[in-house]
């Protein structure tokens, strides 16, 4: 019965190595013992769990806070309840408290689990890492686990214990590094964070990597929350995600798309924003909305960048549960739901994976691999099997919990190379001296492979500004694997040549069609993202040369140049209505600016830009094939003009197929003159009538309203074809025309 008085002493600093060989019930001697560590407890009882007899009083040991007692006349283990008088001195909500011991309950993870999260093989480890609500020996309450492997101690704390670490220090799984614990009578809704003593004595107070929800900032306590349920996989969200679909995508700031300025300028809510955002993007026709990151991160300023709670919904806007209904409210409308996910780097707060257990786990221990000096963040370590599995299976998280359609992957350029942003003599090469970032390369093969075959619906696309090989290609030919990648290419060269001077874009025409010579060679996203109205750039409608009208002339030609170039979509908020000003995360879009007709037009053009994409095949279906694109002519440099044709299905040579009169082809001519081109002739492969599905200077969008309406081809060849229209190129514009049955 009596424990050594160096046990106790190591049980009152916090210090014991194996707490769970001391408290709760054991064999002594032939009897049954119950040892109790409750700092301010005036006395504690053993009851049994069954009968609610009381059945012994424990002592207090030496004055300290560790109790025991011999418990009479039982001789096998049964389950027991611990009655304890905290006194009228503690902060208690009752002075007396039937509470079951968390020493009395068995390991929590098996063997098998063990296994296969230390092998880095188990896909879903926030399964069994984290906070979990669980029924153990028909008591609820809540099963806790963290991979710690260097901690000396891990507690669990809140203000169910005080945020005291003695009371609640956890099991040491051994060679796993994962410490476990399971808490009696905790519930959804309950704080709590990991206290952990490093090998140095140190205390850390850390939030949960695997919380599945966190407290408001500046506030950093993780929060119990259940675990969605898995979300069934979606044969037509497959469908809508797929490389042939019609893609149009709208990236929103959840903080700043829309504010409530009578209330204090605050955010709307997960559920005011499927109310108010989700109609908006359905009645603007876009197929999808790409979230900035909304995992949780303390710093407002970060637009979600620099996340530390990877697997938490950002509690700004809601709960995870108003989360899942903004994304099932979306595709109920038939909209997706991407998300921006940052697994490139994380930010050093205190309470987040920086030295979490006082080593560098996450991290790397030379800041030549591990230290940012672009974001001051850190760098994950992709080497580890238990970080790899961390990433890899927070991508499966969002995908099969809340149903989201798919990953936009932050900053690949920064993990695939070991000298990115740093000189000379600041990075440390690979294994065969080279700059490639191996162990980064193979963490986003892995990342695809497992998407791919456990959400085939699911897509997957990468941020990469270099020409690194193959990104969007199959992992099988060896290729990244993304589904898609964004063409930063295209976005700087053809906004470079947007801003030039009409009359001096003839000197610049390379910048406008030099996206077509390698069009083709990955499966690009078209962005005009929030990196492109941030940090001194301004608006793109700012960027438009010009008095009011050619500016607002400039921007609707290039949108209709961007919706007839080969690729797939994406528009940052504020830029369908032609935001003048530069983004700001701190405001709401300037929805005042509706009211004025030119906004009104441009806001109407994109609407209907995204519609003639959704209803002509030309224009999606063969977005990534050479055989669903043919120049007219891309040399008419002196007029700044340059026309091409959009197959569905076609042959190199324009032949239609079957259904080559039903919107199969289209044609696309731009103007970036603000001089009207009379009689502007160009070579069609088939006779008949072509009609205007697009002309971004009709009246209706704001335009001058010089036009073609329907047109019929000529027998007078040009460009090498048999035949030809004759039409009128309105001023900085682009016309789209479709053969007519």
């Amino acid at each position: 019965m009596i424990v050594e008085q160096a046990t106790v002493a190591a049980l009152m600093q916090g210090d014991h190595g194996d707490p769970f060989a001391v408290l709760g019930m054991h064999r002594h001697n032939g009897a049954l013992v119950v040892r109790a560590l409750l700092p301010g407890a005036a006395s504690v009882a053993v009851i049994d769990a069954k009968s609610g007899c009381r059945l012994a009083s424990l002592d207090q040991i030496d004055g300290s806070d560790v109790f025991c007692a011999v418990i009479a006349r039982r001789k096998t283990p049964f389950a027991y309840r611990l009655r304890v008088d905290w006194g009228s001195h503690q902060q208690h909500q009752q002075q007396h408290q039937d509470i079951d011991d968390p020493y009395r309950f068995a390991p929590i993870l098996g063997d098998m689990d063990l296994w296969l999260l230390a092998e880095g093989t188990h896909y879903r480890p926030y399964e069994k890492l984290g906070a979990h609500l669980a029924h153990i020996d028909g008591v609820a309450g809540v099963s806790f686990a963290v991979w710690a492997p260097n901690a000396r101690r891990v507690s669990v704390v809140g203000s169910f214990n005080n945020w005291d670490g003695r009371r609640h220090m956890m099991r040491w799984r051994g060679a796993s590094g994962i410490w476990e614990i399971f808490l009696p009578q905790l519930a959804i809704g309950d704080l709590y964070k990991l206290e952990i003593k490093t090998l140095d004595g140190e205390l850390l107070l850390k939030a949960d990597p695997f919380a599945l929800r966190a407290e408001l900032r500046p506030d950093t306590a993780s929060v119990v929350q259940a675990l969605m349920p898995v979300q069934p996989s979606n044969p037509a969200r497959r469908l809508a995600n797929s490389l042939g679909a019609p893609v149009c995508i709208y990236e929103v700031h959840l903080g700043s798309w829309r504010r409530v300025p009578e209330q204090g300028n605050r955010w709307l809510t997960y559920r005011e924003l499927a109310a108010q955002l989700v109609p908006y993007v359905k009645d603007l026709g876009f197929t999808h909305i790409e979230l900035l990151p909304i995992s949780e991160h303390p710093f407002d300023g970060s637009w979600g960048y620099q996340p530390v709670g990877l697997y938490a919904p950002t509690s700004r806007f809601g709960s995870p549960d108003d989360f899942r209904y903004f994304v099932e409210t979306a595709h109920a409308s038939g909209i997706g739901v991407l998300l921006d996910w940052v697994p490139g780097h994380f930010p050093s707060d205190a309470h987040g994976l920086a030295k979490f257990d006082g080593s560098c786990l996450y991290e790397h221990a030379d800041l030549r691999e591990g230290f940012h000096p672009d974001w001051n963040t850190l760098i994950y370590n992709y080497g580890r099997k238990e970080v790899l599995n961390y990433l890899v299976g927070n991508a499966l998280y969002w995908i099969e919990r809340f149903g989201i359609d798919g990953l936009r992957v932050d900053a690949v350029a920064s993990m695939l190379y070991r000298d990115y942003s740093r000189k000379e003599g600041e990075w440390i090469p690979n294994q065969f001296g080279g700059r490639e970032n191996l162990e980064a390369i193979a963490f986003l093969r892995r990342l695809n492979e497992v998407v791919c075959a456990e959400r085939p619906e699911a897509i997957t696309m990468a941020e990469e500004s270099t020409s690194f090989p193959n990104v969007s290609r199959p992992l099988e030919t060896g290729g990244l694997g993304f589904h898609y990648k964004w063409n930063l290419g295209w976005m700087n060269d053809t906004l470079k040549y947007m801003q030039q001077d009409p009359l001096k874009r003839k000197h610049h025409h390379d910048n406008i069609t030099f996206g077509l010579a390698y069009a083709f060679s990955e499966n690009f996203v078209l962005p005009l993202s929030h990196d492109e109205v941030v940090h001194g750039k301004g608006s793109i409608l700012a960027r438009m040369p010009g008095d009011e009208w050619q500016r607002f002339a400039n921007l609707r030609a290039y949108y209709g140049f961007m919706w007839g170039h080969p690729g797939k979509k994406l528009l940052f908020m504020g830029c369908e209505f032609g935001q003048a000003s530069e983004w700001d995360a701190d405001s709401s879009l300037d929805w005042h600016l509706l009211k004025q007709p030119l906004h009104q037009g441009v806001q109407r053009l994109v609407r209907d830009l995204n519609a003639v994409n959704r209803h002509y095949r030309a224009l999606h279906q063969c977005d990534f094939e050479q055989r669903g694109f043919e120049w007219i002519t891309h040399e008419d440099r002196e007029n700044s003009v340059l026309s091409f044709i959009r197959h569905a299905g076609a042959g190199a040579n324009g032949a239609n197929g079957a259904n080559g009169t039903n919107g199969d082809t289209v044609l696309v001519l731009c103007n970036f003159t603000p001089v009207i081109r009379h009689d502007y002739r160009i070579g069609v492969a088939q006779a008949g009538c072509y009609r205007e599905i697009i002309n971004t200077d009709a009246t209706i969008y704001g335009g001058s309203g010089v036009g073609n309406g329907v047109l019929r081809t000529e027998p007078i060849a040009a460009h090498g074809r048999a035949c030809s229209l004759s039409l009128s190129l309105p001023p900085l514009a682009t016309l789209m025309l479709t053969l007519v049955p």
